[in-house]
């Protein structure tokens, strides 16, 4: 089974490669630090599973996890993040990823998870594949009534997406909505997830088609 390791923490990312180097029948192929990057080693090398960190520079792993799946057919992702809110998560699955773990996971179930990615299953961590299960039987319950556009973004990014319909820079809305740059930064990368956007012009795009920034 061929591996490649993404995170930017460059001794998380030794860590893996050691760990996972280590198993039998695991081969590691390559590593990157940024979600760019592990675009270009998924596409020289074409390994079995990627493990994926989310919040990663230049592009995160979400973004990266889009175009690896959808590019290099038979490439699953695993992501290994420390973030854990339902909309990240979410944002994962949607963009293709094939399991997700918390960084605090332990090496056994991240074993586990990379095998099963490779067989073709889909895998939570423990701590989190109960509220998943949950969440997908209130979805499946009854369909929910929403008056915004986009009823799958969280309120803030709502308020994001709306201030980007309307031109506002990063900085800018950064500025009106009183957070970090940051903050915003990880609002639009989690609205393109959502809007299946390929950037900034795709969403703006689909905002106004859908009557916000007037």
């Amino acid at each position: 089974m061929r591996v490649v390791v993404v995170d930017d923490h460059q001794i998380v990312r030794d860590g893996l490669v050691a760990l996972l180097g280590a198993l039998p029948g695991i081969e590691v192929v390559g590593a990157a630090a940024d979600g760019q990057e592990a675009i270009h080693v998924a596409g020289e090398t074409r390994p079995d599973v990627v493990v994926m960190d989310i919040q990663m520079p230049r592009l995160d792993g979400i973004e990266a996890t889009r175009f690896v799946t959808g590019r290099f057919e038979g490439v699953r992702v695993v992501m290994l993040t420390m973030n854990e809110d339902d909309d990240t998560i979410l944002a994962a699955m949607r963009a293709g990823a094939a399991g997700y773990l918390l960084k605090g996971s332990g090496a056994e179930e991240v074993e586990r998870a990379i095998r099963s990615a490779a067989a073709g299953g889909v895998v939570f961590g423990a701590s989190l594949a109960a509220r998943v299960g949950e969440f997908f039987a209130r979805a499946g319950a009854a369909p929910r009534q929403v008056e915004h556009p986009f009823p799958d973004l969280t309120e803030r990014e709502r308020d994001v997406i709306r201030l980007l319909a309307a031109g506002r820079t990063n900085d800018a809305i950064a500025s009106e909505l009183y957070v970090s740059g940051k903050t915003v930064r990880n609002a639009v990368s989690s609205i393109y997830a959502k809007l299946h956007a390929s950037g900034r012009a795709e969403a703006i795009a689909k905002a106004r088609a859908a009557g916000l920034g007037e």
